[in-house]
């Protein structure tokens, strides 16, 4: 009987060996990334702030008493140091609407002031200056979003619901989305991530597992305002690009063609013109470089009165361009004073003609 059961007796030992090394190295590999976030998140939690944004408020003191402005919080985000100056960067819809704004930092009590230096809406960035700077400032170091892996871990350190220094972790679950930001414009190479991301954590950082800062926190997909595992980031190589100018000229300096844009539903829906593919011109500006470069835009016939469709831009350096979206985001791709090509189509020809950016009057 003993020989019996000695094989079955084994084969139990080396199974449960075999499961008890499995569970060491388990736990192990948990306790490796558990150190890889409280490292990212020591290293960098005194670099990550509160914002609360103040404006003023009309309100009655008393029945029998005139109304009075008060000065009350609208709102509050994250953001993060960006140089040793007192640049903080933030979301352009964190401020919005703000009078005076008051930073935080986690490893210190006192509210410091800061001021607006600029925003740029079409990509929903905002840098704040302190006033005052802490001699201890410390900015954050700044990743490559272009080498951004999905799949590769991603931490994000920001005010959920006004509660500071939270951390949360979780992957990046795509690359390159375009997602329609509150400037009215599609903001396109977004990172998705499943950190949990909640109200409060816009403008604050997404990190890598070295540390450095790979995004900033924008928004969430969700129906009941809260996180539901789809966030999305503004990826640090856009941001990188556009901080300095606001930094310099309060504003970023957007190139342009020096033409206005027909829409294509009401060519449509007016004058019955019906244009697939492209992007129809509406008028070009006297003097300017498309002009110059001889692209032409609507033109009315003078004895009918009707409009005849001028020029329609088809690509731009090789770039397919069928809507605003496309027109903007390839154009944001180049400084003013930049040469580009323009593909376009004049009745049934095709033409092109290099045009030099000029800077797009915003005023």
């Amino acid at each position: 009987m003993k020989s019996k059961f000695r094989p079955f007796f084994l084969i139990l030992i080396l199974l449960t060996s075999f499961n008890s090394n499995a569970l060491f190295d388990e736990n192990k590999a948990v306790l490796e990334s558990e150190r890889n976030t409280i490292s990212v998140f020591d290293r960098s939690v005194n670099s990550v702030v509160n914002i609360s944004t103040l404006g003023r408020m009309r309100t009655r003191r008393g029945f029998f008493f005139s109304m009075t402005n008060k000065q009350v919080v609208k709102g509050e985000g994250s953001g993060w140091v960006w140089d040793d100056k007192g640049h903080i960067i933030t979301n352009y819809h964190v401020v919005e609407g703000g009078e005076n704004f008051l930073i935080r930092f986690n490893n210190n009590k006192k509210e410091y002031k800061a001021k607006l230096v600029g925003t740029e809406p079409a990509k929903d960035i905002a840098v704040l200056k302190l006033i005052e700077v802490p001699r201890d400032i410390k900015p954050l170091n700044r990743g490559d979003s272009d080498k951004v892996r999905v799949g590769q871990k991603a931490i994000a350190i920001g005010s959920p619901f006004g509660l500071d220094a939270t951390v949360t972790t979780g992957i990046i679950s795509a690359k390159n989305r375009g997602v329609q930001g509150i400037g009215g414009v599609e903001i396109r190479g977004m990172l998705q991530t499943d950190s949990s991301i909640n109200p409060g954590n816009s403008g604050g950082p997404l990190f890598d597992s070295s540390g450095k800062v790979i995004g900033v926190n924008t928004m969430i997909f969700s129906n009941s305002g809260s996180s539901a595992g789809v966030g999305f980031a503004i990826p640090i190589n856009i941001v990188s690009k556009v901080v300095p100018q606001i930094i310099k000229y309060g504003m970023v300096k957007r190139p342009g063609l020096g033409i206005a844009i027909a829409e294509k539903r009401e060519l449509s829906y007016f004058y019955g013109i019906d244009v697939e593919k492209g992007l129809p011109i509406q008028s070009v500006r006297p003097g300017g470089p498309s002009e110059k470069a001889g692209l032409k835009g609507l033109v009315q016939d003078p004895r009918t009165r009707s409009i005849i469709l001028g020029d329609v831009i088809l690509k731009i350096d090789g770039k397919e361009i069928n809507d605003f979206d496309d027109i903007f985001n390839t154009l944001y791709e180049y400084k003013v004073g930049d040469k580009v090509e323009v593909l376009y189509r004049r009745g049934t020809a095709l033409k092109k003609a290099i045009v030099k950016l000029e800077e797009i009057n915003r005023n």
